[in-house]
């Protein structure tokens, strides 16, 4: 579970076993960062949180949110008037409008009500409408502001988890040492194969049904019906089906959904992965993302180009160059592009990154340069 805060910058990663569980993550956060910070923040999650109970936990934990609706009708939201998006702006380079009305939601355990703002979005640029949730604990958010929250997360903006996955190994595990988990508990297989069983009876039920309403009935001379006929084995056959349809159904109901796997045959307890190494890998991978954050924010004063400045970042620092240590020093020469914008952001970003007095382990300074190549050619 990686959390980031608006900028893209990871502020907090937990390794949780299997799927993971992000709606207690959402609330456990809350509380884990309660005594460091002086306003719990907005917590902007997808649709995965969507849910009356949930939404009904975060407010009272006290949690701010705003997250995309769930199961949208596509359909109302085109017919609604333009005129009802009373407000405009632009973001991403994208154009967007919306307005704000209010949403109730029921909880089916007691049927209490409870309203959340209901932000609707209208993307101008690709012509598509959604809505988003939000409650801001009393803060008195505007309904910009949580849009702008929630496309700060997604909406044609650097999106901090898809970048992660494609440009660091965040799934790697160093060291395989295992223990056995204290979650053993798995769907009861006898339900499902009891439900295979149930479903190829409904089956035969049904084709017995439909062969029994075609076959004729058959009479005596002294008008008593005929035992030996298809009929009468069709509905022999029927009572005998329905009966074991009942049987299996009630027992299935009796059934636990869930078993200990130590209680079934050839089952293996499930094992989970020590975490110390894997901790301290996502440590350094986070700080390393962190740090690639904050110097694309460098390039982009001196690159202002909202769509290209990551892309230059990774061509500045995939460079060819050359390396020379010093008795003091170890100087990297990194060679120039070609494009004279692209070219002087890349210098801009060298003064910056030499700015900061780096040393290497061994107590050289650290100094970074754009060039041509050092080496004569004959």
């Amino acid at each position: 579970m990686v959390t980031c805060d608006i900028s893209g910058r990871i502020v907090d990663f937990q390794i949780q076993e299997g799927k993971g569980d992000l709606k207690t993550h959402i609330v456990e956060l809350k509380k884990n960062w309660k005594q460091d910070l002086t306003e719990i923040p907005f917590m902007v999650f997808d649709r995965e949180g969507h849910g009356a109970p949930f939404f009904n936990t975060l407010i009272k934990n006290n949690v701010p949110f705003v997250a995309w609706e769930k199961h949208v009708d596509s359909k109302k939201l085109k017919d609604l008037d333009e005129d009802c998006f009373t407000e405009s702006f632009e973001m991403n380079n994208k154009k967007y409008r919306i307005f704000e009305e209010e949403k109730t939601f029921t909880l089916e355990q007691n049927g209490k009500t409870f309203a959340l703002r209901r932000i609707y979005l209208w993307n101008q640029t690709s012509n598509r409408r959604t809505c988003a949730l939000a409650w801001d604990a009393g803060r008195s958010i505007s309904a910009l502001q949580c849009a702008q929250a929630i496309l700060s997360r997604w909406g044609a903006f650097e999106n901090t988890f898809k970048h992660l996955y494609d440009r660091h190994p965040f799934h790697y595990h160093p060291g395989f040492k295992t223990d056995d988990s204290e979650k053993q508990l798995i769907a009861n297989p006898a339900i499902k194969s009891i439900e295979k069983e149930i479903k190829d009876i409904a089956k035969t039920l049904d084709k017995k049904h439909r062969k029994n309403s075609k076959a004729r009935e058959a009479f005596n001379k002294d008008g008593s019906r005929r035992e030996n006929i298809l009929k009468t084995r069709l509905e022999a056959e029927i009572t005998e089906l329905e009966a074991k349809y009942t049987k299996l159904f009630n027992y299935k109901k009796q059934l636990s959904e869930k078993v200990d796997v130590s209680t079934l045959e050839d089952y293996k307890s499930f094992k989970k992965i020590d975490n110390e190494g894997k901790n301290l890998f996502d440590f350094v991978t986070a700080s390393v993302w962190n740090v690639r954050k904050e110097m694309t924010d460098w390039l982009l004063n001196h690159y202002p180009n909202e769509d290209e400045y990551v892309d230059l970042f990774y061509a500045i620092t995939q460079c060819h160059g050359w390396i020379k240590s010093e008795a003091d020093r170890v100087v990297v020469r990194l060679e120039s592009l070609q494009q004279p914008s692209r070219r002087k952001a890349q210098e801009q970003l060298c003064k910056k990154l030499n700015a900061l007095s780096a040393y290497i382990p061994i107590g050289k300074i650290l100094q970074i340069e754009v060039g041509q190549s050092p080496i004569k050619k004959r």
